[in-house]
């Protein structure tokens, strides 16, 4: 079984910044896309950011030159670094990552974190 743990929530003033983690644990043989995705309340998920295993970027409109992803594949961990964060930035960020279960590729299944809080007060 995989997990996806996140860290790293919390309240932060306007103008603030956090920084988000996301570990991967249990049966993976290796880990393609990693992302940040984020929903706030009466709003549909949105893009936050992904990063490939070469890391290449992606980035939501809305985060673009605040935020930046990266990722340790040693540890199998992503991160967000969240800076000049609004109160628009208020939402529940989670985590996703596509999975190899084996060396086979329909072994590949996408999982998801429990999602953290962030709050961002004005």
């Amino acid at each position: 079984q995989v997990q996806l743990v996140e860290s790293g929530g919390g309240l932060v003033q306007a103008g603030g910044s956090l920084r988000l983690s996301c570990a991967a644990s249990g049966s993976i043989v290796s880990i393609s896309a990693m992302g940040w995705y984020r929903q706030a309340p009466g709003k549909q998920r949105e893009l936050v950011a992904t990063i490939t295993s070469a890391g290449s970027t992606n980035y939501g409109d809305s985060v673009k030159g605040r935020f930046i992803i990266s990722r340790d594949n040693a540890k199998k961990t992503v991160y967000l670094q969240m800076n000049s964060l609004t109160p628009e930035d208020t939402a529940v960020y989670s985590c996703n990552a596509g999975v190899f279960l084996t060396y086979f590729r329909s072994s590949y299944q996408e999982y998801w974190g429990q999602g953290t809080q962030v709050t961002v007060s004005s």
